[in-house]
């Protein structure tokens, strides 16, 4: 039977569908109880392209993640990406409703609708509108402005927007799976939810999150998003290249890549060979490790030119002293962290899912930095809801008590 207190996240990739299934503990404490991985044939360059294939994918994952937590899955917090996802900053104003001027919920929500309100073409949706602060009165730097006193609500939100129809062929194959979703999220959002230390979300600091089809780029300051793009190039661009210049099948090529890839010739030892399989043939050749970097390094400093043009494109104003955090399975190359410093002219790290227990040790890699974020974002949904429904019960026995008081007075 489902729990409420467990949560799940699920990250469809270009080149694996991972399915993590973590428990609540009363402290907030996340523990992972269960996951689920396979291979993923149904997308391109972070696009669903064939929903059954997709389908079938998210259903082994999830029944790999149920027969190891011991939960049934129903529903789950799902990863969207691609190179439609765009996001721009708006603001909303209104006045406050509340007795005595004070700002309720309905306030809050008011406000944030009123934010909804953009210029938006018929095949785009919007995904997140995410409140950066709010401003009472003229007085702004306000994060929960709910119990506050004033006459005018403001907010600042950035809003992440997508494809229509990338949207709904998500939705379609994760129903056809036989799930519900809890909620969609952006990738590199939940990326950084994993990744990133709370000093870092508050001072400023890129998440770059390097996948199997597309690399995510989201800015992360005063702990809120304030830009994110997603670039249809990945770490299958690498192996695609190694492919071609090695002559070897597409599957060595990857093996290799994850062996022996490394992205500064200068690491490589001038003796050090490799035997690389021929296509179409049994026998092996050896192929120095420098090769194998001539060939990534270029591959790799075209990925971190993209990312610095996004970054200086997306008119941030403030400073980045977090530096670059790199994530996703295309980030464990050996020497990565130092051509992306180069490149980027920031201090760079890499960047492992943190702040879980449990079965922690089997997501304890950048490559599921994503899949581990979509459950801590699910979680501080559950916390939110849960304390939303307390302070509900809170005002209706308020109210009875009043009610009760009345009657035995009259």
């Amino acid at each position: 039977m489902p729990k409420d207190n467990v949560v799940v996240g699920l990250d469809i990739g270009t080149t694996k569908v991972v399915a993590v299934v973590a428990e609540v503990t009363l402290q907030g404490r996340l523990n992972i109880i269960g996951l689920g991985e396979t291979p993923s044939g149904g997308l391109r360059k972070g696009i669903i392209v064939d929903i059954e294939n997709t389908a079938r994918a998210i259903e082994k994952a999830v029944e790999q993640a149920e027969r190891m937590s011991g939960c049934r899955i129903a529903s789950a917090f799902v990863g969207l990406t691609g190179p439609h996802i765009g996001s721009v900053n708006n603001r909303g104003v209104v006045a406050v409703t509340g007795e005595d001027g004070e700002v309720g919920p309905e306030d809050v929500e008011r406000v944030l609708q009123a934010a909804r309100v953009i210029p938006l073409p018929a095949d785009r949706r919007i995904i997140h509108v995410l409140p950066r602060q709010y401003i009472v009165d003229g007085y702004d730097g306000i994060m929960d402005p709910i119990g506050m006193s004033g006459s005018r609500l403001e907010v600042e939100t950035q809003i992440v927007t997508a494809a229509g129809a990338a949207v709904q062929n998500t939705l379609k194959s994760v129903q056809r799976a036989g799930l519900a979703i809890a909620e969609l999220v952006l990738n590199p959002l939940a990326s950084a939810e994993a990744v990133l230390q709370q000093a870092e979300k508050e001072l400023g600091t890129v998440v770059v999150d390097i996948g199997g089809g597309t690399t995510e780029i989201a800015v992360i300051s005063q702990g809120c998003l304030w830009f994110a793009a997603v670039l249809p190039i990945g770490s299958e661009h690498i192996t695609s290249d190694l492919a071609v210049g090695l002559r070897t099948p597409l599957t060595q090529a990857e093996a290799i890549k994850k062996e022996h890839g490394c992205v500064l010739a200068e690491l490589a030892a001038e003796n050090e060979f490799i035997e690389v399989p021929a296509v179409g043939g049994k026998e092996k050749k050896r192929v120095p490790k420098k090769m194998l970097a001539a060939i990534i390094e270029p591959r790799v400093e075209e990925i971190f030119t993209l990312v610095r043009r996004e970054i200086n494109g997306s008119h941030f104003q403030g400073l980045l002293p977090g530096g670059v955090v790199l994530t996703g399975g295309g980030a464990l190359l050996e020497g990565i962290t130092q051509l992306a410093g180069e490149a980027l002219a920031m201090p760079v790290r890499l960047g492992w899912p943190e702040h879980s227990g449990g079965l922690a040790d089997m997501v304890a890699s950048p490559a599921y930095a994503t899949a581990v974020g979509l459950v801590n974002y699910g979680a501080g949904r559950l916390a939110h809801t849960q304390a939303a429904a307390g302070r509900e019960v809170i005002w209706e026995n308020f109210w009875a008590k009043i009610k009760n008081w009345w009657r035995e007075l009259f």
